[in-house]
């Protein structure tokens, strides 16, 4: 009798050993598919005081605007990058020139690494947390709160209202993506697939996985 019991502890630790790693692995693999398909957007304020918060986004509107203008036409995260690192001087003193018009004399840092966000929803469309690539903007001291958003796909500019998003940026993603991995982004109404963004969010937040370079 022992020796049965002994049979099934082992066994159910053994299944449930091969059932975490086979977990981990899929949301290992899965976060960084996404990762590798989207190119986001974070601009880090000077301070968390209002009026830094408010140069925060006319800075962030500033450089959208210059994206949109100059990666419209892209089909793959790769070219938006290289086109903000072909631009990244251009970037720079967008940024510098908005701050100085409203009378500050904050400095500049723009960067274009791997960095940590949390889960984010835009409109329709929710990322779970990871490391993605970036052009990160430091504002001055860059201790306020930051924003951030995705330049590719383009989701920066989801309606707020409406809260969907853009037919042509959901292609591109869906282009980039497993069907599995889009329904995930897409949140389908889906038990299944919500419970793996459940599971996803899960080992991310755990730091049982990252998808970082």
């Amino acid at each position: 009798m022992k020796k049965n019991l002994k049979m099934v502890i082992i066994l159910s630790f053994l299944l449930f050993l091969y059932t975490s790693i086979c977990a981990i692995s899929y949301a290992q693999n899965v976060s960084t598919d996404i990762a590798n398909s989207v190119f986001r957007l974070h601009v880090l304020a000077n301070s968390d005081r209002e009026e830094d918060q408010n140069l925060k986004l006319m800075v962030r509107d500033k450089l959208l605007d210059y994206m949109n203008s100059i990666c419209s036409n892209c089909h793959s995260k790769q070219e938006a990058i290289s086109l903000v690192e072909e631009n990244k001087d251009t970037f720079q003193q967008i940024a510098i020139d908005t701050i100085k018009e409203q009378g500050y004399s904050y400095s500049v840092k723009i960067n274009i690494g791997n960095f940590e966000f949390p889960t984010k929803n835009y409109g329709d469309i929710s990322l779970p947390a990871g490391y993605y690539d970036a052009l990160r903007v430091e504002i001055g001291e860059a201790k306020g709160q930051n924003w951030w958003c995705v330049m590719f796909p383009p989701l920066c500019f989801v309606d707020v209202s409406s809260g969907i998003v853009p037919d042509e940026s959901k292609e591109l993603m869906e282009n980039n993506l497993s069907e599995e991995e889009f329904a995930l982004v897409s949140q389908e109404e889906n038990n299944e697939i919500q419970f793996k963004f459940k599971l996803l969010e899960f080992f991310t937040n755990s730091g049982l996985i990252t998808a970082k370079k």
